[in-house]
């Protein structure tokens, strides 16, 4: 019984420090832009030049 005393209080709180991450991201504008992300691999680099040096890859 004094676990659940303790678990209950403990629970409550990682849920209301989550929601107000969520809610902090959404007002920062980490939402905004979902199909940027995702169609970004699609565009190529094409000023990006192969790396030269004792630290490129083989």
């Amino acid at each position: 019984m004094n676990g659940i005393l303790v678990l209950i209080p403990v629970a409550l709180g990682l849920g209301l420090i989550g929601l107000f991450a969520f809610f902090w991201a959404v007002g920062r504008g980490q939402f905004d832009d979902l199909d940027g992300a995702a169609l970004r691999i699609f565009i190529d680099d094409e000023g990006e030049q192969p790396r030269e040096g004792p630290d490129a890859a083989p």
